[in-house]
């Protein structure tokens, strides 16, 4: 039944320009090791990681989850977007993939040991790296779209995401040449502008355009309203882009501080206004059948309303949360939103995939339920863990001492279940395309 469920929802997609599996699935696999990798680095260090958002193990951490996790697992998904999604089949797929993986799992491990172990060196062998991965990619993405057959909110989220991502590479690529090679440069202020453009711009905005496609499309809600698809992505990206203008004072005008921060608030609004409606649409799913996606896009919306919340409290009583909004932010933004998001995706993406490239070959290895790739009762014990970690690692912000080693654990350990259960997905592909069923 979910299968030809499946077949119905998925006539619009060009499915016979799907790339090899292999494209996708190096980067969704890999991506969980730095996961790991960010909550050893975490346990290694313990509370002391929590004192600060600059200390060197939060910096570094901090990468592992926003590069090797996060923009890990979106590389991999526009691969497979751009031509299913767009029309438009990447170029030399296997080889452009194989470069852009290489090149961002080096950059990565080599920016974050060069954070953590405060090493100029590292960083400035890493930059060169990441900005090679990020031009090629952006290379790629540009022309894909620009060749685009298929429009829509999706594919219109993919552009504005790729000028945010570029944005954002410029600011860290600045911000990296202050530690890599000593520039005098005002670190604060392109930090925020950073942080912004890489967490609501490149990450939020290709959530919210992937989100038009995958909620429906799995888990079986209603569609976004019209309204909301036509106009929150642009507005989010215009928001962003008058916030930050407004924020760099010049020799001529200086506005009030009030300015900035009510032009801050409308990327905020638009971002919570995002999760209301997908906790709405999946209170009216047609199928109410048990799905741990849905939990897992339950807590990323949560996440998000609950950040927007802590901003605007901060916004009113910037003395009483200074000491911890940064941080508190930051997890529920990268751990709360960004991966949670990202496993409702991937466990839905993921055995499509494999049932696609199944039915492609033929007939062999039929399946009859995508249930049987991950079966409910793997997801859902990782959702448990993943859900634990998060909530410690809240409470690590306020209590470091009590909550930073079993935070980073079951953090960890929920990243170790996902690249389990990915793996056993892509070992049931390879075992019944050599034997069938």
């Amino acid at each position: 039944m979910e299968t030809s469920t499946q077949s119905r929802n998925t006539l619009a997609l060009s499915l016979d320009q799907a790339p090899p599996i292999r494209v996708p699935l190096r980067f969704f696999l890999t991506a969980p090791i730095f996961g790991m990798l960010a909550a050893l680095t975490l346990l290694w260090t313990g509370p002391a990681a929590w004192s600060t958002r600059w200390s060197p193990a939060m910096l570094a951490s901090t990468h592992l989850m926003t590069l090797g996790f996060l923009t890990m697992v979106m590389m991999g998904a526009l691969m497979q977007m751009l031509p299913v999604l767009a029309g438009a089949p990447v170029p030399r797929a296997r080889r452009v993939s194989g470069a852009l993986h290489l090149l961002l799992t080096t950059g990565t491990v080599l920016l974050a040991g060069g954070l953590l172990f405060t090493r100029s060196d590292l960083i400035r062998l890493a930059l060169p790296l990441l900005i090679a991965t990020f031009g090629l990619f952006l290379y790629v993405m540009s022309r894909c779209l620009w060749r685009a057959r298929s429009q829509g909110p999706t594919v219109n989220g993919m552009r504005l995401a790729a000028a945010a991502l570029a944005i954002a590479v410029i600011l860290g690529s600045l911000l990296g040449a202050t530690r890599g090679w000593g520039w005098n440069i005002a670190g604060l202020h392109l930090t925020d502008l950073h942080v912004a453009w890489g967490l609501l711009g490149w990450i939020g905005l290709l959530v919210v355009g992937v989100a038009y496609q995958v909620i429906p499309m799995f888990q079986m809600t209603p569609e976004f309203p019209r309204p909301l698809t036509r106009w929150l992505g642009p507005a989010l990206f215009v928001s962003l882009v008058v916030w930050s203008l407004s924020t760099y004072p010049t020799q001529y005008m200086t506005l009030p501080p009030f300015i900035p921060l009510s032009l801050a608030a409308l990327p905020i609004l638009g971002y919570a206004l995002f999760a209301v409606v997908i906790l709405t649409l999946q209170q009216r799913r047609r199928r109410r059948l048990p799905d741990v996606t849905v939990l897992f896009w339950r807590v990323a919306s949560v996440s998000l309303i609950t950040a927007a919340g802590l901003w605007f409290m901060q916004a009113l009583w910037p003395t009483a949360y200074t000491g911890h909004f940064a941080l508190l932010s930051g997890i529920l933004m990268i751990v709360g939103f960004g991966v949670s998001a990202i496993n409702g995706m991937l466990y839905k993406i993921v055995p499509f995939l494999v049932w696609l490239h199944l039915q492609a070959d033929g007939g062999r290895g039929r399946l009859t339920n995508m249930k049987e790739i991950i079966p409910d009762e793997h997801t859902r014990r990782q959702w448990w863990l993943h859900s634990a970690g998060l909530c410690l690692l809240i409470g690590a912000v306020w209590r470091p001492s009590w909550f930073a080693y079993a935070g980073a654990l079951a953090f960890g350990l929920s990243c170790l279940l996902l690249w389990l259960n990915l793996l056993a997905a892509y070992r049931m592909y390879r075992r019944l395309i050599t034997t069938g069923p």
